[in-house]
């Protein structure tokens, strides 16, 4: 991932929204958030594959809006020295533009990478463990360095460090074993080794004459048979989805469609939103932050961090508690989006531990609540998140007041309402409809029957003093057929 944001012009606004959100997730307090979105001032994405009707868009897309919950892996040369360079903290994955490192120097990095702790087994045990039902993996980030051993370019785990393994064959294995789908990671917009790359202006060009060269070039000769790799060397299932990432302003339509019919030749492939800008694909991308209302016209997936950097930070302690992660996957999928949680492995090829801790206690509340997840649909209400105000920021523009008592999601028969915030005694939604048969607690063994009133005013639950799950509660409300 970067330090830019999917919308590089936007990044102040992005960075301003996550940390709207982040202070209100911790304090639990309301929170205005400037609603200037650039994902949702985007027009809607285009379809991409030529031909598909929407009952096929629909049967594509099913598992992946059935899915909710999945892991995002930045793991490659930019490990080894985790964003420390000679005690100065950077973006770890960014370090190599922000710190303007000569290519020949950076390249050197490739010796000493021997990620020989790298278990894909276990890798994808955790994420099962953590209930997550898909996997994304960085195959070759901005840096340029392949995770696999390409043909394309010799910037490769194998050929530049020798590293004989195959980490993208053995994940594409351990996937199989135990049900979950694999996806790649790739920047295809920006490339800081391979001449010709691209940049983008965080990066503001090259800084070595080693990177200069034909964007055209670059993509037909490095790109797109990367890509190609990709598509056709994992087997049929893999990748499930093809994470593009910074569409720079070289990614022009007409270089797009050189990657569309390759593209569509793969069987079932999703794509995210980010091969240009306004671009095709099948899903919108915002990222470090849940948007304040989600989006109503189209499918979105939130990619967030545990600490504050995506890949592997050796300075970086700043953790955020296990309910906080729950509390932004809530948030997300009560809006309609998935929420993508992501992990920075180290050098030798292991997840830190303190993502490991984290990611094993959101699979404990997830084998408990995970139904209120799973497949789940938007809120039925909405006010609950909170909204609009008469205030505006210093640019004029609106202000979103967000709440942080409950959340809702919904499925055929049943209302979830996931409580943020407890208070024994009476708690009170908006009126429903149908008529409600039962209302419980999923953390209760029993599912013992709540107390509760229903009319025109609203339904009225008596909450226990005590809550029976710590992290968050959930409240299934079951209405009669």
């Amino acid at each position: 991932m970067k330090s830019i944001l999917p919308t590089m012009k936007f990044r102040a606004l992005y960075l301003l929204a996550a940390a709207a959100l982040h202070a209100a997730s911790h304090s639990m307090t309301a929170a205005p958030l400037a609603v200037d979105d650039p994902e949702s001032a985007s027009a809607p994405i285009a379809m991409w594959r030529p031909g598909e009707t929407s009952e096929q868009r629909d049967a594509r897309m099913a598992w992946w809006r059935e899915a909710k919950f999945g892991m995002f892996i930045h793991w490659g040369l930019y490990a080894i020295k985790g964003g420390n360079l000679n005690g100065k903290s950077y973006n770890s994955e960014w370090m190599y533009a922000h710190a303007k490192i000569p290519v020949a120097d950076y390249k050197k990095n490739a010796d000493v990478f021997q990620p020989d702790k790298f278990d894909a087994d276990a890798w994808v045990r955790l994420a099962k463990e953590a209930g997550q039902k898909y996997i994304i993996i960085t195959t070759k980030h901005h840096d340029g360095f392949a995770m696999y051993p390409t043909k394309a370019s010799p910037f490769n785990l194998r050929d530049a460090s020798g590293f004989r393994r195959d980490p993208l064959a053995e994940l594409a294995a351990a996937c199989r074993k135990e049900g979950i789908k694999l996806g790649f990671y790739y920047s295809q917009g920006q490339d800081w080794t391979n001449p010709g790359g691209g940049f983008v202006t965080s990066a503001k060009g090259p800084w070595d004459e080693a990177q200069k060269g034909d964007f055209d070039t670059y993509l037909d000769n490095v790109a797109i048979p990367q890509i190609k790799e990709l598509l056709n060397n994992y087997g049929p299932d893999v990748p499930a989805i093809l994470w593009f990432d910074t569409p720079t302003g070289n990614m022009t339509e007409a270089r797009v469609n050189k990657l569309i019919p390759l593209l569509s030749q793969k069987p079932g492939l999703i794509i995210n939103n980010r091969l240009r800008y306004h671009g095709p694909g099948d899903y919108s991308t915002p990222e470090a932050y849940i948007p304040p209302r989600g989006f109503v016209d189209r499918d979105w997936e939130a990619a967030c961090m545990m600490n504050d950097h995506w890949g592997y930070s050796e300075l970086d302690h700043k953790w955020k508690n296990t309910s906080v992660l729950l509390r932004q996957m809530v948030d997300a999928v009560s809006k309609g989006g998935n929420y993508l949680l992501n992990v920075g492995p180290t050098k030798e090829g292991v997840i830190p531990e303190e993502s490991v801790k984290r990611l094993k206690e959101v699979g404990a509340w997830m084998k408990v609540n995970g139904e209120a997840i799973y497949g789940a649909k938007p809120t039925r209400f909405g006010a609950e998140a909170g909204a609009l105000v008469p205030a505006k920021d210093g640019k004029g523009k609106p202000k979103f007041v967000a709440k942080w008592d409950w959340r809702c999601t919904t499925k055929p028969g049943r209302i979830y309402l996931h409580i943020l915030k407890w208070k024994p005694g009476d708690f009170t939604i908006p009126p429903v409809q149908e008529k409600i048969a039962k209302a419980s607690l999923l953390a209760d063994p029993k599912r013992s029957p709540l107390p509760f009133k229903q009319s025109d005013a609203g339904v009225t639950i008596t909450l226990p003093a005590t809550p029976p799950d710590p992290l968050i509660p959930v409240i299934c409300v079951e209405t009669a057929p």
